[in-house]
């Protein structure tokens, strides 16, 4: 049930042009691939949950709950969203979420985009 609830996800966030089809695409392999492996759907998935807040009206954007074991393939989506970020940068927060981080792990404010960015694990 919960694969299910995940495609869903994947899917509205292309329906809402939020990633490509490719991207779509690359997401769904790697959701079939986790249930593949062994635990994949252990009941304490931790969750990397990426929110893109409007600063003028504080109505979320963007709202992207990913598996913790899509994180890279989530930030690199993500990425796109966030200006002033490197590659480099975003590859020091996934070897985080290796190491078992948690809590916030970004904010970034874009006064000239209007918008705050945190990305977060559960």
């Amino acid at each position: 049930m919960a694969r299910d609830e995940e495609r869903l996800r994947i899917l509205k966030m292309l329906e809402a042009g939020q990633i490509t089809a490719e991207q779509a695409l690359e997401l769904l392999k790697a959701l079939q691939e986790a249930e593949a492996t062994p635990g994949g759907s252990a009941p304490s998935t931790r969750w990397l949950r990426i929110r893109v807040t409007d600063l003028a009206s504080g109505r979320q954007r963007v709202h992207v709950n990913i598996p913790l074991s899509l994180a890279d393939l989530g930030l690199r989506v993500s990425g796109r969203f966030i200006s002033g970020v490197t590659g480099s940068d975003l590859q020091e927060l996934l070897e985080h979420l290796r190491k078992g981080g948690v809590g916030k792990l970004l904010e970034v404010v874009d006064e000239e985009e209007g918008e705050r960015v945190e990305i977060s694990v559960e």
